[in-house]
């Protein structure tokens, strides 16, 4: 077994994929695939891309291409922006659950009050 037919080997077992079900997904025959599997050389960049989007990685990480640093670094930038903005939506979201929830109590505690 070749390099990219061993990480596509790995990443569908990781994944919980059978060599049948990815074959299914792709359009071919069990057979057929375990050959691209089993050499690697026979995968076309078309099959390539078809197989990582189904294994959710990218044909880079199939191929173990080095990326550029900066690619990287940008990255990681645009990650940590989402999950800062996301987390801050969520605090504030919470936020407005208690007041909401602090109000509703208050005007349960009146309603109360004004019964007994």
């Amino acid at each position: 077994m070749n390099k990219i037919g061993e990480k596509i080997r790995k990443l569908r077992d990781l994944r919980g994929f059978s060599q049948e079900s990815l074959a299914f997904e792709l359009g071919l025959t069990q057979p057929s695939y375990a050959r691209l599997e089993k050499y690697d050389e026979r995968i076309s960049i078309t099959r390539l891309i078809q197989i990582a989007k189904i294994l959710n990685t990218t044909v880079s990480d199939l191929i173990e291409e080095k990326t550029q640093k900066i690619s990287h670094q940008y990255n990681n930038e645009v990650a940590n922006s989402y999950n800062v903005d996301t987390i801050n939506t969520i605090i504030n979201a919470d936020k407005e659950h208690i007041i909401t929830l602090k109000e509703e109590i208050l005007f349960l505690k009146k309603l109360l009050e004004d019964k007994f």
